[in-house]
């Protein structure tokens, strides 16, 4: 009485309706010798895709003699259309910080050669009425001082430096 059944399986969706999803009659004949023995059969069911996120539920099977009815415990199934995607933005912290303290770097550096660039420059000394230059550019300025002030005149107006960013 056994040997004719049939195997269900379906789901249960999020608002407890029974979907039916694949349906089929067995027949298993009894090999002789083996009558009134408890024999296990197993039977696979792949659901291959799921048609959207409104197919998460718990899906079920059961198999169903003349007389008795078995179910399945049943396992559930989350579906997401993209699945689940773990955001993580260290890369993009990591390269940006790197970035930032690289100009941040140059910057600085610049500023420095900058500043020690402006430091080498002439100065004029109102009170003293002469140029401070660096050892190099000393007799370039004593030069051009000379050839330019002629020997009765007196001497000329002082000039102001020449502004930073020149």
């Amino acid at each position: 009485k056994y040997t004719e059944f049939s195997i269900s399986y379906y789901w249960i969706n999020s608002l407890g309706q029974k979907v039916s999803i694949y349906h089929r009659s067995e027949y298993v004949p009894i090999p002789s010798g083996k009558e009134n023995k408890t024999a296990t059969r197993s039977y696979d069911h792949v659901i291959t895709s799921l048609e959207n996120t409104f197919s998460t539920g718990t899906y079920y099977c059961d198999v169903e003699w003349k007389d008795k009815r078995l179910m399945g415990n049943g396992v559930f199934v989350l579906a997401r259309d993209t699945g689940y995607v773990e955001t993580s933005y260290g890369w993009e912290i990591l390269i940006t910080l790197t970035i930032l303290l690289a100009v941040l770097s140059i910057t600085a550096t610049a500023l420095l050669l900058w500043k020690r660039k402006a430091k080498k420059m002439c100065h004029f000394m109102p009170y003293a009425q002469q140029m401070l230059c660096p050892r190099r550019n000393r007799l370039n300025i004593l030069r051009k001082k000379v050839e330019t002030q002629p020997p009765s005149a007196s001497p000329p107006p002082p000039t102001p430096p020449p502004p930073v960013y020149d």
